[in-house]
């Protein structure tokens, strides 16, 4: 079977060939096709360097140091890379210098697995109805990849000691792919993660979302934590590990690092960030163990404790405020009691506390609580019926801009100009209409404003 090109790409190899120059696919973008799987990003190299692509493709535009030139295309922007190979690696990321080449192997020797290390020539397959035997493959990657195998390209010691960054790329494609990282690899990654130091935090941070946003996703986390990666970047989690949950009051005994893992194992969501809190639900737990005098170990404001290291790991992650607030507000409140006389208020103060755009996820995470914790039942009755209660709420106000009453209004009854009074009133009106809305009239809140001014 011919390998199905789009036509731009059929047009882009024709330009270079009438141009005495070679264009590859290479990378993941043959494995991707390999595991039948949609190229989502066209990865290409060429012979040509990047002032002779310019010259073909006058269009184009190349605004880096690594060779790459960038076309825009109907399918996208597509990046197309000089062939190179590089000097050392002094940073534990970049190579210290970069020389262009015409020979596709040494090419492909630089790349870090494998399954990302093989070519095909696209000129070569665009009427070949047996593609993959025009596949260059010098470090026999199909093969790794039809025994489901990552395996570093040449020395795996050294491919990690040029770009740690590589470790987590590793245990991500792991997961993504499901496939198994091979034994010399897997110890190449013990013996180099300390390089890790060396990395950006916020490439990390992308591998290990990328990672979470997988279906292995616990699979990675488990191996992350058996090479000792884990305790590197998260060691707040692994501290976890060793704290017992235990007592004659717990039906269920269990490890708490052991718990949050099985927690992200078992949590519905597909979103990565939800996916981290859960991860890190019960790290409050560490700092407020204790065993009270009938012998039960209790974690009392663990949620509350977890809640603020999580602002710390989210500033070392470099997360976006909205990110860190909503990882904050999971974590915090994910300890809410349900029961079946809870009261229009009450489910008000969960929606305020939690946040409306959180809600949804919130029951995810208690899935994954529940399930991780032992529970054979997904969601209980007192879960299902609580959902129903929320959803039976949600039309009752649940901003300060549903009150029926503004800022203006405050300004013109006691004749006062724009200020932190405003607000601050307007705040405790919402209050006051949170837990009961039948005061949620303007003649009842102007009143209030008015004993409100004189407190």
């Amino acid at each position: 079977m011919k390998l199905d090109l789009p036509k731009q790409i059929i047009e882009l190899a024709q330009k270079f060939e009438q141009n005495n120059f070679s264009l590859y696919l290479v990378g993941g973008s043959v494995r991707d096709l390999m595991l039948n799987k949609a190229n989502k990003d066209w990865d290409f190299t060429t012979d040509a360097t990047p002032e002779e692509m310019l010259k073909i493709l006058p269009e184009s535009y190349n605004n880096n140091n690594f060779g790459t030139v960038g076309l825009s295309t109907d399918l996208g922007i597509i990046e197309i890379t000089t062939m190179r190979k590089e000097g050392d690696y002094k940073d534990h990321r970049h190579p210290s210098t970069i020389g262009w080449t015409n020979k596709i192997e040494e090419d492909l020797a630089r790349r870090d697995f494998t399954i990302n290390a093989m070519a095909i020539k696209i000129n070569n397959v665009i009427a070949s109805e047996a593609w993959q035997s025009h596949i260059i493959d010098p470090f026999d990657g199909k093969k790794d990849l039809e025994n489901g195998i990552i395996k570093a390209v040449g020395n795996a010691d050294n491919r990690f000691q040029e770009d740690a960054l590589r470790i987590m790329r590793a245990v991500r494609f792991s997961a993504q792919l499901n496939l198994e990282i091979e034994s010399k690899t897997l110890l190449a990654i013990s013996n180099k993660k300390e390089l890790l130091k060396e990395i950006a935090w916020e490439r990390i941070r992308d591998e290990l979302f990328k990672l979470l946003a997988t279906e292995n996703a616990y699979e990675g986390i488990v191996t992350l934590k058996e090479t000792g990666t884990l305790s590197l970047i998260l060691p707040e989690l692994t501290k976890c590990f060793g704290i017992v949950q235990e007592g004659p009051k717990h039906d269920r005994v269990y490890d708490i690092g052991e718990h949050c893992f099985l927690s992200l194992k078992y949590c519905p969501s597909t979103d990565p960030l939800v996916k981290f809190a859960t991860l890190l639900h019960d790290i409050g737990k560490v700092d407020t163990y204790k065993v009270a005098s009938d012998g039960n170990v209790t974690f009392y404001n663990h949620e509350v404790v977890g809640a603020n290291i999580a602002k710390g790991i989210s500033r070392r992650f470099n997360l976006s405020n909205e990110q860190a607030n909503k990882i904050y507000r999971l974590i915090r409140w994910h300890m809410f009691t349900i029961n079946e006389d809870q009261t229009d208020a009450s489910v008000r103060r969960f929606i305020k506390n939690v946040g409306l755009e959180n809600v949804d996820d919130m029951m995810t995470l208690r899935v994954g609580d529940r399930l991780g914790g032992g529970t054979v039942k997904a969601v209980s009755w007192r879960m299902e019926k609580f959902r129903d209660r929320i959803d039976e709420v949600m039309t009752k106000p649940f901003s300060i801009s549903d009150l029926k009453i503004n800022g203006k209004d405050i300004m013109d009854t006691l004749n006062i100009k724009p200020g932190p009074k405003v607000g601050e009133l307007l705040i405790k009106l919402f209050d006051e209409v949170l837990i009961d809305d039948s005061k949620n009239n303007s003649e009842y809140l102007l009143a209030r404003v008015k004993e409100l001014n004189l407190d």
